[in-house]
C-alpha cells in the first residue's frame, strides 16, 4: 500500500477557504473571554489604567481606606467583570484586583492569597471539563497578570521579586512601571534596562512574546519586535480629557505643560494596549491554555494517580507482608519441632547405652 502526500491546487473553487469564516461568525456569536489580573501597591494607578485600556469605569464604588484600615490591611481578591461590544463583538472582561497587596507592615506572605486564587480557577476549570456539561464552560483562569512597579526605588523591590518568582509558572507575567510621568525619558531606559537586569539574575520568567514566521506581515513583525524591546512598559494612566492645540486628547496638566497618555514620545500606553487587546490576547490565552494550565492539570492528575494507586496497593503490601511473618514463624515452628524430636530421641539413646 503506497501513500502520496503533497500540495495541490484545486482546479476550480471548492469552498473550504470560506472556513476562516466560518470560524470567525462563530468566534463572533460566541464572544470572547479574557481574564486580567493586575497586581501592586496601593498609590500606583492600576484602576485608572485599567479604566483607561477598556474606556470604562470598573472602580465607580470603590472608597479610599483609611490609614488605620491600610494598616491592618490584609490582600483581598476582587473581580469586577463587564461585557464590552465593539463593532458587534462581544467580549466578557474580568478584571481581578488585588487590594492590600504590599500595604501592610508585614508581607511576607500576601502572594499567598493570589496564588490559591490563580490555582482555584484552574481547579475550577478542570472540574467543568471534567463533567458532563462541557458546552458552556465559562473560563475564569487568569491569562494575564499586569504587575506594577513603582517608578520612585531604584529597580525591583524584595516583594517584587518574590511575587514574580511565585507567580511565572502560573501566568503570564506582564511587568510595567507605574507614573511614567514621574521619570524623565533617560531615567525611564535606565530604570528598564536595571529592571530586566534584576528579572533575569533573579530567574524570573515573564511573558515572553512569539517569534513570527517568516510568511508574517512586516508591519506585524516590526511591531512585535517594538513590543519585545518595550519591556517593562512604562505607562501613565488617566481618564480625563483636555484640550490641546483644539484637540481632545487623554492626559495629564500640569504647570509646564499636557502629559498625554496615548502619545509614544510620553508613554508605552498605546504598546500596551496594542499588545493586551489588539495582537496578542489570542496568544495569552493560548498560552495559559497550553503551558500553564496543563502542566497545572498533569501535576493535579498525576498526584491523582499516585495516590489512587498508594491507596489500592497498600491493602495489598500489607497481606503480603502478613504472609511472609506466617510463613517464618511456621518454619520456626517446624524447626522448634525437629529440635524437639532430635532432643528426645539423644535422650533415649543415652538411657538404651546406660542400660
Amino acid at each position: 500500500m503506497s501513500e502520496g502526500r503533497g500540495r495541490v491546487r484545486t482546479g476550480g473553487y471548492v469552498g473550504f477557504a470560506d472556513l476562516p469564516n466560518q470560524v470567525h461568525r462563530k468566534s463572533v456569536k460566541k464572544g470572547f473571554e479574557f481574564t486580567l489580573m493586575v497586581v501592586g501597591e496601593s498609590g500606583l494607578g492600576k484602576s485608572t489604567l485599567v479604566n483607561s485600556l477598556f474606556l470604562t469605569d470598573l472602580y465607580a464604588k470603590r472608597a479610599p481606606n483609611s490609614a488605620k484600615e491600610r494598616i491592618n490591611k490584609t490582600v483581598t481578591i476582587e473581580t469586577n467583570c463587564v461585557e464590552i461590544e465593539e463593532k458587534g463583538v462581544r467580549l466578557r472582561l474580568t478584571v481581578v484586583d488585588t487590594p492590600g497587596f504590599g500595604d501592610a507592615l508585614n508581607n511576607d506572605k500576601c502572594e499567598e492569597a493570589i496564588i490559591k486564587y490563580v490555582a482555584n480557577q484552574y481547579e475550577a476549570y478542570l472540574q467543568d471539563e471534567s463533567g458532563l456539561n462541557r458546552r458552556n464552560i465559562v473560563d475564569n483562569r487568569v491569562h494575564c497578570c499586569l504587575y506594577f512597579i513603582s517608578p520612585y526605588g531604584r529597580g525591583l523591590k524584595p516583594i517584587d521579586i518574590k511575587f514574580m518568582r511565585s507567580l511565572h509558572d502560573k501566568v503570564n507575567i506582564v511587568p510595567v512601571i507605574a507614573k511614567a510621568d514621574t521619570l524623565t525619558k533617560s531615567e525611564i531606559r535606565s530604570l528598564k534596562a536595571r529592571i530586566l537586569e534584576e528579572i533575569e539574575e533573579a530567574s524570573i520568567r515573564i511573558y515572553q512574546f512569539p517569534e513570527c514566521d517568516s510568511d508574517e506581515d512586516e508591519d506585524f513583525v516590526e511591531m512585535n519586535k517594538d513590543l519585545k524591546e518595550s519591556l517593562p512598559f512604562a505607562v501613565i494612566g488617566s481618564n480625563t480629557f483636555i484640550v490641546k492645540e483644539g484637540n481632545r486628547v487623554i492626559g495629564r496638566q500640569y504647570p509646564w505643560g499636557v502629559v498625554e497618555v496615548e502619545n509614544p514620545e510620553h508613554s508605552d500606553f498605546g504598546k500596551l494596549r496594542n499588545m493586551l487587546i489588539r495582537t496578542h490576547m489570542q496568544d495569552l490565552k493560548e498560552v495559559t491554555r497550553d503551558v500553564h494550565y496543563e502542566n497545572f492539570r498533569s501535576q493535579k492528575l498525576s498526584y491523582s494517580t499516585n495516590t489512587s494507586m498508594n491507596e489500592s496497593s497498600g491493602p495489598k503490601v500489607v497481606d503480603e507482608t502478613d504472609k511472609i511473618i506466617r510463613e517464618k514463624d511456621e518454619e520456626l515452628k517446624r524447626m522448634q519441632r525437629m529440635v524437639e524430636q532430635l532432643t528426645k530421641q539423644q535422650n533415649m539413646l543415652a538411657a538404651m547405652q546406660k542400660q
